[in-house]
């Protein structure tokens, strides 16, 4: 016999259709939950509700091999022979992650391909893989931030037993895994789950409608979202996850959700005997996201941190436009480094109020992830343009450099170890002719408003936008991009052999600037950077002993002085 359930508490009847067979009425149990029990039932099955004739996939799908508007298809997660049994985990602090989408890092985009490359991330020195979001979605390709399934991999990546097959590899050399995941919004086609129960509450997100974690019958949603957490790092092996836009998941009850995930990850990360991380995507710059729950904070891992980006971005770019308009100083980019924050309760102008909370300095770097690009400040800019683009060579590692042996966590993202020439746009491919229609709209309306022609937005509907946005590995043959890889290799290298160079405590940073030049004291190391387009000479505090990475030719110390050609940056021990 084998047993189907699904919640759903509002509904007066559920029934379970399996193929070539009559269907099946369920009964009804305590905490709105539906049962029965069939005999032979076979791979597919699917729903009814009410007097509705229409079959939906199960909420709690584990495999939807038809897509999100097929049936669901049973799986048993005991059936996956892992390889990984001695894997003691990666912890976050010290580690250096790098972001990755499946359907654009190969040219076949799927989890297997992605396996071909990971002695590539060996070789660069990386820690932590992190997958965008992988549960399914509508169409063959998209970011994967439209997910409607939140326990099932997207099929056309390779479903379940694709996933765990990458995790494993991973694991096999030595490299966690982290998985990017969304649960404050469904996307907008094949969201079946919010006509089983109610789900979203009458809020908004800038994707959908919020996520109900705080009206009538969110208990059942609060355990659907954290039942789905415990599976991916159980059952997938994953050892963290990143949680999209945690901003955007209104929750006023007392104990907010993101505290009871934290709770029962840390049960599940004791039980298994290895370390499981949760990073939180957040703009509200609160440190109680990552302040440990003795403390009164929510006790996640990390958070990202996009006044590091933002700091650094505008310093290397010039650009001021947006929420950029605060940030673009030598002064800000030292707050950062010693606060991990640039807004902490001052004013924004960007959002026309004031904005954050300070960070305990006690409060260690690692919980704060930094960048210099990621799959929203790439992807969310109107032609998806890397830093590559518009940068020189040079600045790039001096950026680099500076991400580097900041107190923070570092991450790359896909292909800018190289100075990946290619560009990561937007797209989508919803089947749906009015959705596919709105998307383009949108899109093109919202750069219109920054000035941008709609020709010159690519169609997120194109394939040609997916195919543009893949990543040419043949360009690591080329001399310009080998050299920049070779030297993001040497980088991490020393980042690990120099213990201060990885140091967390915000408290120990010593920070001293001047005209587009920074001196950074990281213990027995200094980092001098020269963002200016003309040499600089710069005094240190104290005696160099000798240059251990130079981003260019021409570096000379003498004693506390430095030599600094334009667009350079040197670390340097004491």
């Amino acid at each position: 016999m084998t047993e189907f359930t699904v919640w759903a508490p509002e509904a007066s009847r559920v029934r379970l259709r399996l193929p070539g067979a009559a269907d099946h009425e369920m009964r009804a149990s305590r905490g709105g939950w539906w049962r029965v029990e069939v005999p032979d039932a076979g791979d597919d099955y699917a729903f009814l509700l009410d007097d509705d004739d229409r079959a939906l996939p199960d909420p709690r799908s584990r495999w939807q091999p038809a897509g999100v508007h097929g049936p669901s298809r049973r799986y048993d997660h005991a059936t996956f022979d892992w390889t990984d049994n001695a894997w003691t985990g990666r912890q976050l602090p010290g580690s250096v992650l790098y972001e990755l989408h499946v359907g654009t890092f190969t040219p076949e985009g799927t989890f297997d391909a992605a396996i071909g490359k990971l002695d590539h991330l060996v070789d660069l020195g990386v820690d932590m893989i992190e997958l965008l979001p992988v549960n399914a979605f509508n169409g063959e390709h998209n970011w994967g931030y439209d997910g409607v399934c939140w326990f099932a991999p997207h099929e056309p990546y390779g479903g379940p037993d694709g996933l765990k097959r990458l995790v494993d590899a991973a694991h096999a050399k030595g490299l966690g895994v982290i998985l990017d995941v969304v649960y404050n919004h469904f996307g907008p086609s094949g969201a079946y789950a919010p006509m089983f129960a109610p789900y979203l509450s009458d809020r908004d997100t800038p994707w959908g409608q919020a996520v109900n974690l705080d009206g009538p019958h969110s208990d059942g949603v609060r355990r659907f979202i954290t039942d789905s957490v415990l599976m991916w790092l159980r059952d997938y092996h994953v050892d963290g996850l990143r949680l999209d836009a945690v901003h955007a998941m209104p929750d006023s009850r007392a104990v907010h959700l993101l505290e009871e995930i934290a709770v029962e990850v840390e049960s599940l990360s004791v039980h298994l005997g290895r370390p499981l991380s949760l990073i939180a995507e957040s703009d509200l710059n609160d440190p109680r996201l990552v302040s440990p729950r003795e403390a009164g904070g929510y006790g996640l891992h990390a958070q990202w941190n996009d006044d590091a980006h933002h700091a650094l971005h505008t310093l290397l770019t010039g650009e001021r436009q947006g929420y950029y308009g605060d940030f673009g100083t030598m002064e800000c980019l030292a707050e950062v480094l010693t606060g991990a924050f640039f807004h902490t309760g001052t004013w924004s102008s960007f959002r026309h109020r004031q904005h954050g909370r300070p960070v305990d300095p006690r409060t260690p770097g690692h919980r704060f992830v930094a960048y210099l690009q990621n799959h929203d400040q790439i992807g969310n800019r109107a032609v998806g343009d890397r830093l590559s683009a518009t940068l020189s060579p040079a600045l790039l590692r001096v950026g680099a450099t500076l991400l580097m042996t900041a107190p923070f966590t570092p991450m790359l993202f896909m292909g800018e170890e190289w100075a990946a020439s290619t560009p990561w746009q937007f797209f989508t491919s919803h089947p749906e002719p009015e959705l596919a229609a709105a998307v383009v709209t949108g899109r093109r309306s919202e750069f219109a408003a920054h000035g941008w022609p709609p020709g010159d937005v690519p169609d997120p509907q194109d394939r040609q936008t997916f195919v543009r946005s893949r990543l040419d590995w043949a360009e690591l043959d080329k001399p310009e991009h080998r050299q920049m890889y070779e030297f993001h290799r040497r980088l991490i290298a020393l980042r690990k052999s120099r213990p201060e160079l990885s140091d967390p405590h915000l408290f120990a940073i010593d920070v001293r600037h001047g005209d587009r030049f920074l001196v950074m004291r990281r213990g027995g190391c200094l980092v001098a950077a020269n963002l200016a387009d003309k040499p600089q000479r710069v005094t240190l505090p104290g005696v160099a002993r000798r240059v251990l990475l130079a981003t260019g030719e021409g570096v000379t110390v003498q004693r506390d002085r430095i030599e600094l050609p334009a667009e350079t940056a040197a670390i340097v021990a004491l």
